[in-house]
């Protein structure tokens, strides 16, 4: 009697853990090549490791200058793990599909609804489509601008490369830049703080990859539909007063700073301000000196990492929905009202489960790291607590503890890295056992609170 072999099946979280991490260890391995280094020398595995890992989240954290480092061969690595780890894989395999004109099956439509945070697979195809112009779009756009302004300084040729590096990078919200041979390493766009063409472009790029793809095709199709959906008004509305009120704050505590904002001049001050309130939406990039900063100014950041982009976009956090929804809650809490209401929808009880479950779950990973690190690395408290944060937002912003962190360090920020760009619950579901319906509920009790 012949024994049937028992068909092993991959949910679709299962298969976008294994998918990024396929990613990561091919990028790792082109990386380990002496071509794809300046000096031709390997690149020791897990420096490659950390690199890839970083490109593929679209974190923007290196232990080495990505500018001087790496070879041509090795920014076009980069940037191709960039590209296909901020759009997904999936995107970038329907894009192929697409080409190919093959038809979805179920199954791909349901990793993809996954991978795009999706409630449902209605649409999902004609989403991608959307994600896949759009993106392209507004990448050219911001390229073919970039390279414009750069051609004045660095030549049209190296402007061309420096252009599409930085508008993919920028786009995916992965803070990857090439200006270590100009301006030193890791000064990322500083030398440009007060130029209004790279600032404005950069900032557009950082928030249009920051706000999702739902949002989006909703604001693209605006004219025709007249209105925005719920998910769209609330993530607008809390990325505008976020950007506000960080550029506010840390033009404040940063002002009379020399280290920062004091020697540039009205200009410079107000944009810098600005960008780096947006730059902790998870983009990484910076204008101004991290280091330099205020302690208040760090820490403050440091909330705006945890926060993070949207659903559904290039970047990492608990998303601005998650923080809206928090906020909310407290609001109802203290008014007494028995729901959240958000521009006059009442919010299901299982969103604000999945709210709080979210951030618990991202506060007790970013506190558990911190304290490891906090044993193995040589640096003060809040150096470290802001490089866990950063790695877990996929921000990429540092205080300058990434390229000296030891082994251990950089297994755990990559580790970090890697769970920030998949999400802590698509996580705890691919690894976690089957969900099964409950037969039985238990009757209800009471306990005081607070």
């Amino acid at each position: 009697m012949k024994s049937k072999s028992k068909k092993i099946e991959l949910t679709p979280p299962q298969i976008l853990v294994i998918g990024f991490a396929l990613i990561i260890l091919a990028g790792a391995g082109l990386l380990t090549l002496p071509v794809s280094a300046a000096s031709g020398v390997p690149t020791p595995f897990l420096d490659a490791l950390f690199t890839a890992t970083s490109a593929t989240c679209v974190t923007g954290l290196v232990v080495v200058d990505t500018g001087t480092h790496w070879s041509l061969f090795g920014k076009i690595v980069i940037i191709s793990l960039i590209q296909v780890g901020g759009l997904g894989f999936m995107t970038m395999a329907t894009l192929f599909a697409f080409a190919l004109k093959k038809r979805l099956s179920l199954k791909e439509r349901l990793i993809l609804q996954e991978a795009m945070n999706q409630g449902s697979m209605e649409g999902i195809v004609r989403l991608i489509r959307k994600v896949l112009v759009y993106s392209l779009t507004i990448e050219f756009t911001a390229a073919v601008i970039f390279a414009i302004r750069w051609s004045f300084d660095l030549g049209p040729v190296r402007a061309l490369g420096y252009g599409v590096f930085h508008a993919i990078s920028f786009f995916n919200n992965a803070g990857f830049d090439l200006f270590g041979p100009i301006t030193g390493r890791f000064s990322s766009i500083t030398a440009y703080a007060d130029d209004y063409v790279i600032n404005i472009v950069s900032m557009a790029l950082i928030i249009l990859g920051g706000i999702g793809f739902v949002v989006l095709s909703d604001l693209m199709e605006y004219k025709q539909r007249r209105r925005l959906s719920l998910h769209s008004k609330v993530v607008l509305s809390a990325s505008g007063i976020l950007i506000l009120v960080g550029a506010i704050v840390i033009f404040i505590f940063e002002f009379t700073n020399p280290k920062t904002l004091a020697t540039l001049n009205w200009n410079g001050k107000i944009l810098a301000s600005f960008f780096q309130s947006v730059s902790p939406r998870t983009a990484g990039a910076n204008s101004i000196d991290i280091a330099g900063m205020r302690q208040a100014s760090q820490f403050f950041i440091i909330v705006l990492m945890f926060i993070g982009a949207s659903p559904g976009s290039t970047g990492g956090g608990i998303k601005t929905t998650t923080f809206t929804t928090l906020i909310g809650a407290i609001i109802a809490m203290i008014r007494g009202k028995e729901d959240i209401v958000l521009f006059h929808n009442r919010l299901g009880k299982d969103r604000i489960l999945k709210a709080i479950t979210l951030t618990m779950i991202a506060l007790f990973w970013v506190i558990f790291v911190t304290m490891l690190l906090s044993t193995t690395e040589d640096h003060n408290f809040l150096m470290i607590l802001f490089e866990a944060t950063s790695a877990f937002g996929t921000v990429g912003l540092t205080m300058g503890l990434t390229p000296d962190l030891t082994t251990f360090g950089k297994l755990m920020i990559a580790l970090t890295m890697f769970i920030g760009r998949l999400g802590p619950l698509t996580l705890a579901y691919a690894l976690g056992p089957k969900a099964e319906k409950e037969l039985f509920r238990y009757p209800e009790g009471k306990i005081t609170i607070g």
